[in-house]
């Protein structure tokens, strides 16, 4: 199963776009479950929410792919996602194969905030071989921008 969880405060956002865009690239199919973390809402500020409950199993249920997505916010990962991925133990992902996505109006933004991401989702154990740094205005042009990442993307799964 391919899970993306998307760390974007608006909901069917660019940052979902390149989320799905990335699955796509690695498996050749949309994501079967996509988790926006906007949804969940207030439920991601205390602890027994079933809706915020059931999301933190589809990703410990990620066998084939997880992507976590995210747009830049004041030059790292949102908050939003921060308060999800909390929820996760170090090593709860353990043997999870996971590609990280930042997305950025600058490429310093993006590398920067792709390269906090892979970081943290690897503290939790995923098995994460490098991220993926999306600017904007690549996300015009989905076909080139899975041409660039899809080799390499594949060929890191499918050895972790």
């Amino acid at each position: 199963m391919s899970v993306a969880v998307i760390g974007n405060p608006k909901v069917n956002s660019r940052t979902r776009h390149a989320a799905e865009l990335v699955v796509a690239a690695v498996t050749g199919s949309p994501p079967d479950t996509v988790i926006e973390l906007s949804e969940l809402g207030p439920g991601l500020l205390g602890w027994g929410d079933p809706a915020v409950a059931e999301a933190k199993q589809q990703v410990l249920k990620a066998g084939e792919l997880l992507v976590v997505a995210t747009p830049t916010y004041k030059g790292t990962y949102t908050g939003l996602l921060k308060l999800f991925l909390d929820r996760y133990p170090a090593g709860a992902l353990t043997g999870v194969r996971a590609v990280p996505v930042a997305v950025a109006g600058s490429p310093d933004h993006a590398g920067a905030t792709a390269a906090d991401l892979l970081r943290l989702l690897r503290e939790l154990g995923a098995v994460a071989a490098s991220a993926v740094a999306v600017l904007e205005a690549q996300l015009a042009d989905g076909d080139a921008l899975l041409d660039r990442h899809a080799a390499r993307l594949a060929a890191e799964v499918a050895t972790a």
